[in-house]
């Protein structure tokens, strides 16, 4: 695995983990939200002038991205304009991205962020055509 994707799947984890910070019943605590909040930011900010050489690596890293910019509550004042960059770089990489679960979820992220139905459409098709009887559990 390249230091790019490393990087970019590196986010999402740690995006996932501050989106659901204290689901588990574990306390939350200022400290911990803080730090996450900020290194996720940090992440964010130097993964951002990246591009990807292929077409899953950028997917990867507009997906990373995204879920960043959203889950931190902090930002220097441009992260919705870094955030509309970002899916800029999504829908252009979304025509070259073959089917896979990677473009269901950059799918529906997107469609989270605009609620265009023609999003929803495309990754609802993509599931449609999949053989459930060969999906791993």
């Amino acid at each position: 695995m390249n230091e790019l994707i490393f990087r970019a799947l590196e986010l999402q984890r740690a995006a996932h983990e501050l989106m659901y910070l204290g689901v588990d019943g574990e306390p939350i605590y200022s400290d911990t939200f803080c730090r996450l909040n900020k290194d996720i930011l940090v992440q964010c900010d130097s993964l951002f002038p990246l591009h990807g050489s292929d077409a899953e690596e950028e997917a990867n890293i507009c997906l990373a991205l995204l879920l960043g910019y959203n889950a931190t509550i902090y930002g220097h004042g441009d992260k919705e304009r870094r955030k509309q960059s970002v899916l800029d770089r999504a829908c252009e990489v979304l025509g070259r991205l073959p089917d896979s679960l990677l473009k269901v979820r950059l799918l529906t992220y997107c469609y989270g962020e605009v609620y265009e139905d023609a999003l929803l459409h495309a990754a609802r098709a993509i599931i449609a055509r999949w053989d459930h009887d060969n999906l791993s559990p």
